[in-house]
């Protein structure tokens, strides 16, 4: 009896996620993806529109719609990567707890 309960205390920390680690792990992920995407693109430069206006990365430019400040240039970049890494903690956190909480449920 004694050996099944260590074991299921054992199996239960083992599953379970630490949700920070997992956050700040994601977070980071996904800043550099936006870091480094915005500054392949600013490197590799755009294309000369018809009005005479420079094009560069314009998928890309549809994140400033979502974090505000961000455009595809290298203060950009940092400014990506920093929403980036703000939106990766919270889901990775988010992600984290909720499967905890399942762990803890089966338990």
């Amino acid at each position: 009896m004694a050996s099944e309960n260590n074991e299921d205390k054992l199996f239960a920390s083992i599953l379970k996620f630490n949700s920070s680690g997992l956050g700040l792990a994601l977070g980071v992920i996904i800043g550099l993806v936006i870091f480094i995407a915005t500054n392949f693109l600013v490197i590799k430069g755009g294309h000369i529109s018809p009005n005479g206006e420079s094009i560069i990365g314009p998928h890309l430019q549809l994140l400033g719609e979502f974090f505000p400040g961000y455009k595809v240039s290298f203060k950009g970049s940092v400014i990506g990567f920093l929403y980036g890494f703000a939106l990766g903690t919270i889901v990775g956190a988010a992600i984290g707890f909720i499967y905890n909480q399942i762990v803890r449920l089966r338990n």
